[in-house]
């Protein structure tokens, strides 16, 4: 299965792309013996409209672009689910099982998802009732897809 990360806006030299880097070389080494591929990261350029709704519309038509068939979507959102390591873990452990293609994972930019992508998401995720800057979104995420894969696999990463 797939993990694909797919994200409104680069992340710039320096030690938020160091440490997303390194998290996803983990996660990527976890999950292999797990049925995972390389866990993909894929950057969208923000839309440079005016218009709040037409960028928002633009970089979703991006990011419903780069979702592949049969591939189950997950969408950051702060209004989403805020669920526990385990739960994530089981989510993918579920997806994988049911021979889903990918897992994508999408994180919206600044103005957020159109409705169309949003809809499309079996699940919404949260981290927290706080607001984060979309960098460390991609961080969080990225470390909790390789604990994921550590809880999954009985490494002791993980310790509830």
């Amino acid at each position: 299965m797939r993990l694909i990360v797919a994200a409104v806006g680069r992340l710039k030299q320096g030690p938020e792309r160091e440490l997303a880097t390194w998290y996803r070389k983990r996660a990527a080494a976890t999950g292999r013996p797990l049925g995972w591929r390389e866990v993909e990261i894929i950057e969208i350029r923000e839309s440079r409209v005016q218009d709040r709704d037409r960028r928002r519309t633009e970089e979703s038509i991006a990011l419903a672009n780069v979702i592949p068939d049969g591939g189950v979507v997950a969408v950051l959102d702060e209004r989403g689910e805020n669920l526990d390591s385990a739960a994530l873990a089981g989510l993918i452990r579920q997806w994988r099982d049911d021979s889903r293609t990918a897992a994508c994972f999408i994180i919206g930019g600044a103005d957020g998802l159109a409705p169309s992508l949003s809809e499309r998401a079996k699940v919404r995720l949260a981290f927290g009732a706080a607001t984060w800057p979309h960098q460390l979104v991609r961080i969080m995420l990225l470390e909790q897809i390789y604990r994921a894969g550590t809880i999954l696999s009985g490494h002791p990463y993980h310790r509830a």
